[in-house]
């Protein structure tokens, strides 16, 4: 197999595990309790992301070529940046409303900041495993890892809003499938033009999105069901858990 292929194979691999959080609606069906959980689990986990491994792997790449004070200014500015677009795209998919349709705006929330989210992190396993095998499995088990989470985060409110399984599973697979898009991309545009200062702030621009979408969307919808203390269970158990991965994974 050649490295290529291998590599395409990871990323798909990686995008897939997506799809298992959409196997989270068959749990539970208390549907105030399940949205709670999934929502505060969710804003947990991008917040955690976000603030512990996208900020900090931005400021490394970074300072690579520049000084930490002008690496800080390129973080800053990547990161109003991501919240600007996450703002925008809030208000152009609706705005809040009754009947489920909150509910449902936030899964398309959801799945759009995560396919961002997951374009160069399929662009960092393409580039890693093409130049060493062993370092691509590894990245890929651990974004397979966090990429579980995030399909909870989009199945659960679009199931919930839609009381579609298919559309949740569709959208969430959808997500999954933008990891080997970034590798396509990666093949095809990229490989030879990537470099350490443009994926540093790309890293910055999803972390200032996920960190607005967790707390203006994802954490204001979870208080709306009146389950503060689940919530806040919730919340620490998606910070427990990335946190985990990211020291220990």
């Amino acid at each position: 197999m050649s490295k290529n292929l291998y590599a395409f194979l990871l990323s798909t691999i990686a995008g897939i595990s997506t799809l298992i959080g959409f196997l989270f609606i068959y749990i539970h069906k208390d549907r105030d309790t399940m949205v709670s959980k999934a929502l505060g689990f969710a804003s947990g986990v991008m917040l955690t992301i976000s603030i512990i491994d996208l900020i900090p792997s931005s400021f490394l790449l970074i300072t690579k070529n520049y000084s930490k004070i002008t690496s800080l200014f390129f973080i800053l500015i990547g990161f109003l940046i991501g919240v600007i677009i996450s703002s925008l795209i809030n208000k152009r998919v609706g705005e809040q409303s009754k009947n489920g349709l909150k509910l449902y705006k936030l899964g398309i929330i959801a799945m759009l900041v995560i396919m961002l989210h997951n374009i160069p992190e399929g662009i960092a396993t393409f580039i890693t495993s093409t130049n060493n095998v062993k370092l691509g499995l590894i990245l890929t088990i651990a974004i397979a890892l966090h990429n579980i989470p995030e399909g909870i985060s989009i199945s659960i409110p679009i199931y919930y809003s839609t009381n579609s399984k298919f559309k949740a599973f569709l959208y969430t697979f959808i997500s999954g499938m933008s990891e080997p898009f970034g590798a396509l991309i990666s093949y095809l545009f990229l490989s030879r033009f990537v470099n350490d200062t443009l994926l540093g702030i790309i890293y910055s621009i999803i972390a200032g999105m996920m960190i607005n979408i967790s707390i203006n969307e994802l954490y204001k919808e979870a208080i709306n069901y009146n389950k503060k203390n689940t919530i806040v269970y919730f919340i620490l158990g998606g910070f427990i858990m990335i946190l985990n991965h990211i020291l220990f994974g």
